[in-house]
């Protein structure tokens, strides 16, 4: 298996502005659960802010520019900081690995992601899962290497997340190819979303295999250069549930998955989603490390 780690910064002009993708949609102001409210660390309450950690550009549900983050996920975490009566604050680290890092090492309180939730990951962290997915490729338009699943792409430059779930699946398929006497697959991982798709697009990578949420943005923004294929399969995960990390045992595990219920009660949550296309991802309830397994 070839393999190689790219590391970038954004570039401008990458990252298209989320608010053409948005549907304009106006969000009532909630009011401050004080039950909610009184369940929180300590800390937290004296402080009257948390800081929720994100690894980058994360579309449609996060998306940075700069010092300043949008998209669902930002729509999200302002409601409930209404809700809980704090302000949730959000920054940036380079990569997932070290989100996580942050996160255990109590320097940012939460992660609320959303972030892939499998049980390997549940021995260090707890997920507060939010929101379902689904793993795709996006390829050059017309799809030149037809490349439409795993098996199809041996023999293919694939971009992937570094340290994401994704990265270790398409490393799976790397050694199957191998195994199949297939054309071995070049995993080509990259430190950010806006990077990887950028590579796409200029021919670097045959394809980008990662999460179907931002890749239908990005594809909706790529001028008609990109498509998605893959669609409706596995694509080597069971049920994925992503969400809200937080270090193990932490007490603001339930109190954000109670916080998430009441939003999604009283039709915030809905609202949210549906104003940035994410209906297909919507879930009836959230919990607490739902995750599945990764291939071995």
């Amino acid at each position: 298996m070839q393999s190689k780690k790219i590391t970038t910064v954004a570039l401008a002009g990458v990252m298209l502005s989320g608010a053409a993708f948005a549907e304009d949609a106006s969000l009532p102001k909630l009011s401050v659960n004080e039950e909610l409210k009184a369940k929180l660390p300590e800390a937290i309450r004296t402080a009257g802010k948390m800081i929720s950690v994100n690894n980058g550009s994360f579309p449609p549900y996060e998306i940075v520019t700069g010092t300043e983050m949008t998209g669902a996920s930002a729509d999200l975490t302002d409601a409930l900081g209404q809700v809980l009566g704090v302000t949730i604050e959000h920054q940036t680290v380079g990569g997932l690995p070290a989100l996580l890092a942050g996160v255990n090492s109590g320097r940012y309180q939460f992660a609320f992601g959303p972030v892939g939730d499998f049980k390997s990951r549940e021995e260090a962290n707890d997920f507060v899962d939010w929101v379902q997915e689904f793993v795709v490729f996006a390829v050059q338009k017309s799809n030149p290497k037809a490349i439409t699943s795993l098996d199809t792409a041996c023999g293919n430059r694939i971009a992937v997340m570094a340290g994401g779930s994704a990265e270790k699946v398409i490393q799976v398929q790397a050694e199957k190819c191998k195994t199949d006497g297939k054309d071995p697959i070049e995993v080509q991982s990259f430190t950010d979303q806006p990077s990887s798709i950028l590579a796409v697009r200029s021919k670097r990578s045959d394809a980008f295999f990662s999460s179907q949420a931002p890749l239908t943005y990005f594809v909706s923004q790529s001028n008609g250069q990109l498509e998605l294929t893959g669609v409706g399969q596995k694509n080597g995960f069971e049920a994925l549930y992503q969400g809200a990390v937080v270090p193990k045992g932490s007490p603001l595990g339930p109190v954000l998955r109670d916080a998430v219920k009441l939003l999604m009660d009283n039709g915030t949550y809905a609202a949210i989603m549906k104003k940035w296309g994410l209906e297909n991802n919507m879930i009836k309830e959230p919990g607490i490390n739902l995750g599945g397994t990764l291939p071995k």
